[in-house]
């Protein structure tokens, strides 16, 4: 068994031993103790350390000297020894103020607000139970920040934050600085920045501006930052500024930096919106109807198929097209059974269009003078099922020779497509004046041929649309008011029902009033791309004689031929006795004014020319006689050297030489004629009779 065996019943039951004499009995801490009987909230914690700080903010303020001797309590006596039961809110409101002595009498109102606030909430906390305690500690944080925030705002006046804007000073880069940045690669949000500032400056002016710097120098600034952030060029910005306020402008270039939405028009030949959409959706294409002026549009927001290769378009069930296209189409309202001329019809888009309104009946004309892009307008018309569409290509400003008696016209005219940058955004560099001009030009010979190609007499029709993509007013209104002038053709309203009215004055133009019947649209407003449509109403077949447009342009404007009429009925007066030097030196004043808008005066340029013609024919016998003068003086001259050489000659013993002395010449031609008349002289002594 062995000698430590024991047996475990026999064990004998020994005391405590050295130990346990030593440890005394377990005890609960005190602390403990309170904390179990006085369970509180999280929101009376809160509200205790807030009449804490209350009161160290009374006694600060009834101290008149403080004692710097006198210990402050340290932050453990107020919000506890641990770091979690300090609270969110109280540190986010004592740190948005630097400086804290200045800020007291607000922290105190802030913190009375809050205490008063909180009283509300106290019968829907009794039970004790913590509604943030549902929120992680990430969210928590974010509600106090924003509590804190919004209750500072509230109460801050208005008066200090205008203060503090009027306050901050915008200094202009120099010269040298501006230098730098060119050479240097911009840095975009800097550019930025300044770009925000000058236009807060400029919006209010009077109490924002530096004192030194002159309000043409912020403009310089912004047009070049605006060039260097947005990547234009200076003759398209400068368009762009003059046609748009300061807000709007900035606008306008941020739409052009996105890409507009993808519209579809639904064919109402082969089947419905409704069915199209059901089909679309069903292969993975997110969209919705496009609005409510539009019983065909959809837009689509996303698709994993490609929207250009579903079976569905490749049977011709819909048309991808932007959604400014609709409105031409929807403007010229075309109706069953007519004659329609499309000038510009490639890629064949408003031509599909007008197909589906007509129900596939009348007779269309696409034509277009490129015969690379009418293959375009032949495929969509076969996939689109049209079959009463005839394609022709030729020159639109020649066509009322080719063929007319059209009922309705529609002319997308070709333009330099400022509303379409999002699209190409090439537009923002290549385009300067000349191409401006060229384009304006070709659109006013192709209005004039589509005017001549529709026909007045007919029942239904009698109609032109004029549209372009562009926005610039040269292209759009100045080319209708062309028309206006040219042609026996007055505007109607568009029906449509949103959209811009279109300008009837615009800097230093003056267009007809009816203009305001056009429509405008903008990619900032209305989400599409940049469009003019204006629609005319032929009355009259008739062409207007050379000199009807004459009155017509005394009426509207002072052109050179009125100009040269006036002139030639006033001959007999003097020039320019009808107006007076100090009147016109009053008008080239105002006219040379920059912004100055002044209303041409009939026949006033003829005027000013006489009078120029008048002072120049002062100037000129003034200088003929200036010229004679000098002339006999030269004269004067030259006989006073001929006798002091004769004098000198005569001082050393020489004869001057006379007339008499001088050696004779004979030309060769007067003893030609001397010979001739001798030789006559004796042919009629011979031939006499003798008596």
């Amino acid at each position: 068994m062995g000698r430590h065996h024991r047996d475990p019943e026999k064990k004998n039951i020994r005391g405590p031993g050295k130990k346990a004499h030593r440890q005394k009995d377990l005890t609960v801490p005190a602390h403990w103790k309170d904390d179990a009987d006085n369970k509180q909230s999280r929101r009376s914690k809160q509200r205790e350390r807030k009449k804490k700080l209350c009161d160290l903010l009374n006694a600060q303020s009834i101290k008149k000297e403080p004692n710097l001797d006198e210990k402050v309590p340290k932050p453990t006596e107020l919000f506890g020894s641990s770091d979690d039961e300090i609270p969110n809110e109280i540190p986010m409101v004592s740190g948005i103020d630097a400086d804290i002595d200045t800020s007291k009498a607000n922290i105190k109102e802030l913190v009375l607000n809050e205490m008063k606030g909180e009283d509300s909430d106290d019968s829907s906390n009794d039970s004790g139970v913590d509604e943030d305690d549902d929120f992680l500690p990430i969210e928590k944080q974010a509600i106090s920040t924003t509590k804190a925030r919004s209750q500072l705002n509230k109460d801050i006046p208005e008066g200090d934050i205008q203060t503090n804007l009027a306050q901050s000073d915008l200094k202009l880069p120099s010269g040298e600085e501006l230098e730098q940045e060119t050479s240097q690669p911009a840095r975009l949000e800097f550019v930025h920045q300044r770009i925000k500032d000058v236009m807060s400056v400029l919006s209010d002016f009077a109490n924002k501006r530096d004192p030194e710097t002159k309000r043409k120098d912020y403009v310089n600034t912004l047009k070049k930052d605006l060039e260097t952030y947005y990547s234009y060029n200076k003759f398209l910005l400068s368009k762009l500024i003059d046609l748009f306020p300061q807000n709007e402008l900035i606008a306008f270039l941020e739409a052009n930096e996105v890409s507009r939405p993808i519209t579809v028009r639904t064919n109402t030949l082969k089947t419905k919106r409704r069915d199209l959409a059901q089909a679309l959706i069903a292969r993975g294409v997110n969209l919705d109807p496009l609005g409510k002026w539009t019983k065909v549009g959809l837009v689509v927001y996303d698709s994993s198929v490609p929207v250009g290769a579903t079976p569905e378009y490749l049977a011709g069930h819909y048309m991808i097209q932007g959604a400014s296209s609709f409105l031409p189409v929807m403007a010229l309202a075309p109706q069953p059974q007519e004659r329609i001329l499309d000038m510009c019809s490639a890629p064949g888009g408003k031509t599909s269009y007008i197909a589906q309104l007509m129900k596939n009946t009348g007779m269309i004309m696409a034509n277009d003078v490129s015969a690379p892009r009418l293959k375009a307008v032949v495929g969509n018309l076969h996939r689109m099922g049209i079959s009463n569409t005839v394609v022709s290509n030729y020159d639109g400003r020649s066509f009322p020779a080719i063929m007319g008696n059209f009922s309705r016209v529609l002319l997308d005219a070709p333009c330099s497509g400022t509303g379409v940058i999002s699209k190409d955004p090439a537009v923002k560099i290549n385009k300067d004046e000349g191409d401006i001009l060229r384009c304006s030009h070709l659109q006013k010979e192709l209005i004039l041929s589509a005017i001549d190609s529709c026909n007045a007499n007919s029942e239904t029709g009698g109609y032109i649309l004029y549209c372009t993509c562009s926005i610039l007013v040269e292209e759009n209104e100045e080319v209708v008011n062309y028309a206006l002038q040219r042609r026996n053709v007055k505007l109607v309203p568009t029906g449509l029902e949103f959209g811009v009215e279109g300008f009837t004055r615009y800097r230093q133009y003056r267009f007809h009033p009816s203009l305001k019947h056009a429509r405008r649209f903008y990619p900032h407003t209305h989400n599409m791309d940049g469009f003019f449509v204006a629609k005319l109403k032929k009355f009259s077949n008739q062409i207007p004689s050379k000199t009807d447009n004459n009155q017509n342009d005394e009426e509207v404007s002072d052109d050179a031929e009125t100009e040269k009429t006036e002139t030639k009925k006033k001959a007999t007066k003097r020039p320019g006795s009808d107006l007076s030097m100090q009147q016109l030196k009053k008008y080239q004043k105002r006219k040379h004014k920059p912004g100055a808008l002044v209303r041409p005066v009939p026949g006033l340029l003829a005027k000013k020319r006489n009078i120029t013609q008048y002072l120049d024919q002062k100037k000129k016998k003034a200088n003929k006689s200036s010229e004679k003068v000098v002339e006999d003086k030269k004269s004067v001259e030259t006989k006073k050297t001929k006798n002091s050489d004769g004098k000198k000659k005569q001082a050393k013993g020489l004869k001057p030489k006379r007339e008499k002395d001088k050696p004779k010449v004979v030309k060769k031609a007067k003893v030609k004629k001397e010979n001739e008349t001798k030789s006559k002289k004796k042919k009629t002594e011979k031939t006499k009779p003798e008596t």
